[in-house]
């Protein structure tokens, strides 16, 4: 599609004018492949408790791939991405780490989860780069990991901006005690502490409860007693299941937000009999909009490249989609740019550098943001309308509600 083949030309251009001097004194040599082939390893759960995470990222880089094959690959090789299942276990996302860089390649994906990117991400502290497609871990700048879509930090904070200015200024919070979890409850201290949100917001109760956990009952009671008018959940998966059933059971509707991994069609199917009445959803920016809302032109074009690209496959986006596609998109416009000899510090100095490159989740900046390229303006708050099996923007970029 020559949208897409102009967007990923867009980035080649933006970053063009930097030098690779890097590369000369760098060890780390390009991916192991056959002539008419360029492999990139992607390391995901495919299996286990989050293999509906790894199946809808699979499916998207699997439809760009195909897409990226019929407008040249990558200068005449084919593009292919080859799946590693983690089974949704850090020790396995290492075992698999361990044994692909042995080949030494420029660059791997993954994995999709916090912890498990997490405990990739030592292995590669010197190269070669980490795309990380979970938006909840945090690289240090200048660092060989990379993290992908809206940070979870910005997207908690869009949701309780929008809780605040609704009015909702007393929140409750319900975590689970694994990684993605203590991530979330950095996040609201931290972001209770800024001056837009000190003194006019309160945390009047913070509960946690085990990821294997099949009930929160108590939880639940403890939050409905505290008076909470909007409760943050910062859970996904079955987890989020298990929130969303135990507040009907309880009796609790208040606002709920759980991380936008939860953003998922087959997830809002299958708990379409207990879904909140009042679901937030966490996003970046890459849902259909409202008329009201303008986006940059070139945004907009990224976008419905992708709409296109993924109904010829018989998909729709969601955060599955959202959180590996611009991932793949930075990484193809590196190795076009460079072609498919590029070492690991060629492509790591290509995305450090890049500036100006319009993707579905915003307009990305590496200079300005490091590590991810997007910052507190590229997340916003949705909900999902189950009738239209759509989400549905309610605010403006930053977490401002829409005016109805």
């Amino acid at each position: 599609m020559k949208a897409l083949q102009e967007i990923i030309k867009v980035g080649r251009a933006a970053a063009g004018g930097f030098a690779l001097a890097a590369a000369a004194t760098i060890g780390f040599a390009p991916s192991s492949h056959a002539a008419d082939t360029y492999d990139i390893n992607v390391v995901m759960p495919l299996t286990g408790g989050a293999a509906f995470v790894g199946q809808g990222q699979k499916d998207a880089l699997s439809a760009l791939e195909e897409e990226v094959n019929k407008t040249g690959g990558i200068h005449g090789a084919k593009l292919h991405f080859v799946f590693h299942d983690e089974q949704t276990s850090p020790q396995v996302a290492v075992q698999l780490t361990t044994q692909l860089l042995t080949a030494k390649p420029a660059v791997i994906l993954g994995s999709s989860l916090v912890g498990e990117c997490l405990a990739m991400a030592p292995l590669m502290a010197n190269g070669p780069v980490q795309y990380c497609l979970s938006p909840a871990i945090h690289p240090k700048p200048g660092s060989w990991t990379f993290s992908t879509s809206a940070s979870s930090v910005d997207q908690i904070a869009a949701v309780m901006r929008y809780y605040r200015l609704k009015g909702w200024t007393k929140i409750a919070t319900l975590m689970t005690t694994d990684a993605s979890g203590q991530d979330g409850d950095r996040s609201v201290d931290e972001i209770l502490n800024r001056p837009e949100f000190k003194g006019a917001m309160t945390k009047v109760i913070g509960e946690h409860f085990n990821p294997t956990d099949v009930s929160v009952a108590a939880q639940i009671a403890r939050i409905k007693e505290s008076g909470a008018q909007a409760l943050i959940a910062w859970v996904t998966g079955a987890p989020a299941a298990t929130v969303f059933k135990g507040m009907v059971q309880g009796g609790l509707d208040i606002p709920v937000a759980p991380t936008s991994g939860n953003q998922t069609f087959a997830a809002m199917a299958q708990w379409e009999s207990f879904l909140p009445k009042q679901l937030i959803m966490a996003s970046a920016m890459f849902p259909p909009h409202p008329s009201s809302v303008k986006l940059d032109p070139r945004m907009d074009k990224a976008q419905h490249a992708m709409y296109a690209i993924l109904a010829e496959h018989h998909l729709k986006a969601d955060n599955m989609v959202a959180t590996s596609w611009d991932a793949g998109l930075i990484v193809v416009a590196g190795l076009r740019k460079l072609g498919p000899k590029a070492t690991a510090a060629q492509l790591k100095d290509f995305i450090d550098n890049l500036t100006d490159f319009a993707g579905v989740d915003g307009v990305y900046d590496f200079k300005k943001y490091p590590q991810r390229g997007l910052g507190p303006e590229s997340s916003i708050v949705t909900t999902y309308d189950a009738k239209a099996k759509e989400w549905v923007w309610i605010s403006k970029s930053g977490g401002e509600p829409l005016k109805k």
